[in-house]
């Protein structure tokens, strides 16, 4: 919840004004391309038995293996720009922006497909309203009241112990509605993040929970999702195969859309390449979603391990791409 918290708070909507149209394109490319892919395979597979519950239907398992293939790493995408001094540029602002459009999309399909799998249609309108009615108040009444975290920030100069504790109680609260309503207690820590105040406020709130949750509860994560990864069971030539293939429909689903879509918004093919290549990242935010996955019952441990490795795989491809990208052609 924290983790999410903080993909919120980074969530720059005036990106999305700035450069709408580039970002626009290569998000939409990055969800609709891996998204039918995704949702192709899941039928393919759906009645193998192995892969999916019981209990998920075909059109549940077809909207959740759309949204998991479809899903960025935002944190991860800042991070390396910000390593690499791209933050602030032109190619910086379109990744960034089509990044964190990729990711709240994403996360809406999931909410789509949690509210979906729900024994009772009035449970599942439950979710969708309540979570609906949710986004609504937070956006247009919610970040309204939110505003005296800035003010008590600039007045005493920095984030104290007192205003991070309200923060915490608040998150906690959201965190709860919606899990209450049927959805997932990260929707509501994510939601209040893109709400809070920028700003200063944003940057010390960052700055005091980073090294809490990178150093500790990030790693405690990642255990606990290695824990959940059995590499025992890919012990035939049927699994590895379709491992294999669900690697290539993720690169050439994510990557490669995102890189005909930049190229198509006028960007050069070197650049082009770079946001495929930034854009085809899944990281901890991939894991994220296959955990809800493996914890909802939509997915079997088989399907979660094959998925962690096209996490590990599409996210180690990133930085040697962007280094071979990088090197000035000679002319």
């Amino acid at each position: 919840m924290i983790y999410m918290f903080l993909v919120g708070l980074e969530l720059n909507t005036d990106l999305l004004k700035n450069r709408a149209r580039s970002a626009g394109l290569v998000s939409i490319a990055g969800i609709i391309a891996p998204f039918s892919l995704g949702a192709i395979v899941a039928f393919m597979l759906h009645d193998g038995g192995s892969l999916f519950s019981p209990t998920t239907t075909p059109w549940a398992a077809a909207l959740y293996m759309g949204a998991s293939m479809s899903i960025t790493a935002f944190p991860m995408l800042a991070r390396i720009l910000h390593e690499r001094g791209l933050i602030k540029t032109k190619l910086g602002t379109l990744v960034l922006a089509a990044g964190s459009l990729d990711d709240a999309i994403a996360w809406c399909l999931l909410a789509l497909v949690l509210a979906s799998i729900k024994s009772s249609i009035n449970v599942a309108i439950i979710a969708i309203g309540g979570t609906l009615a949710y986004v609504l108040f937070m956006w247009f009444v919610g970040r309204r009241f939110l505003r005296v975290f800035s003010y008590w920030t600039r007045r005493d100069g920095e984030v104290t112990i007192q205003t991070l504790t309200f923060v915490f109680i608040i998150m906690m609260l959201c965190a709860y509605y919606t899990d209450f309503v049927g959805v997932h207690a990260i929707f509501g820590a994510f939601i209040l993040g893109t709400v809070m105040p920028r700003g200063h406020f944003a940057e010390s709130v960052h700055r005091h929970l980073e090294y809490l949750t990178t150093s500790l509860l990030v790693p405690i994560f990642f255990v606990f999702s290695g824990l959940n990864t059995q590499l025992g069971l890919l012990n035939t030539p049927q699994l590895v195969l379709i491992t294999l293939l669900i690697i290539t429909i993720a690169v050439l689903g994510k990557g490669l859309a995102c890189t005909l879509a930049a190229k198509w918004s006028g960007e050069s093919w070197r650049d082009s390449m770079t946001v495929g290549a930034l854009m085809n990242t899944r990281g901890m935010m991939e894991l994220i979603i296959l955990n809800i996955g493996l914890e909802q019952g939509l997915i079997t441990p088989t399907l979660f391990t094959i998925m962690v490795i096209m996490a590990i795989v599409t996210t180690l491809m990133c930085s040697p791409l962007i280094n071979i990208l990088s090197i000035p052609s000679k002319t």
